[in-house]
């Protein structure tokens, strides 16, 4: 067992015509953990492209993963890398959007349901297991009377752009806290911040 190792999947939609999309701000938070561990994506054999290492010297390390096929069916990867790397899902911190928290705002948990998210859905029936922890990244709920699913498939607003930066450092930090300090302690900061 990997004690100090933390699997970190970013959910998203593979390719550039989706990368700047609400439904992606998972890969936009594993592209900044990336950035800190000065660490390129590689290609896996678990049809995925991680980066590997520790931010800190002598603090936690971690596989950094995105899955290079659509969210809905992400399932399989995760599952891949967990058994590749001798991880429980407990030490799987799944990256995702969330509709049902407001835009700029993170809400971190460790079990529970999909409350609809397929892509979460496919992770808990892939790995047979709702028991790892999710960084939820608030999007907020579409306008009007607009689809979710065309919602989340559209790029942040302009507005929205000028604080997503913000957002994307917070939800790192919070990784990095949940793996170096343990979920309760990232609740209470980033908790308590919101």
């Amino acid at each position: 067992m990997n004690d100090d190792l933390h699997l970190v999947v970013g959910l998203g939609n593979p390719g550039p015509g989706y990368a700047g999309n609400r439904h992606n701000v998972g890969q936009m938070v594993t592209a900044e953990l990336a950035a800190r561990l000065r660490a390129t994506f590689k290609s896996h054999k678990a049809n995925a492209r991680v980066a590997e290492g520790r931010i800190v010297p002598g603090g936690p390390r971690f596989v950094v993963a995105n899955p290079n096929i659509y969210m809905n069916v992400s399932g399989g990867p995760v599952n891949g890398l967990l058994k590749f790397y001798g991880l429980t899902p407990q030490k799987l911190i799944v990256v995702h959007d969330e509709l049902d928290i407001p835009f700029d705002t993170l809400k971190l948990k460790q079990g529970g349901g999909h409350g609809g998210h397929n892509g979460l859905r496919d992770i808990i029936a892939a790995t047979g297991s709702n028991d790892f922890i999710r960084v939820r990244v608030g999007i907020g709920r579409p306008p009007g009377r607009m689809d979710a699913a065309d919602f989340v498939l559209k790029d942040f607003s302009s507005t929205e752009k000028q604080t997503l930066p913000n957002l994307i450092d917070e939800a790192a930090d919070a990784v990095e806290l949940i793996a170096g300090s343990g979920l309760t302690t990232a609740q209470l900061k980033f908790h308590t911040a919101s």
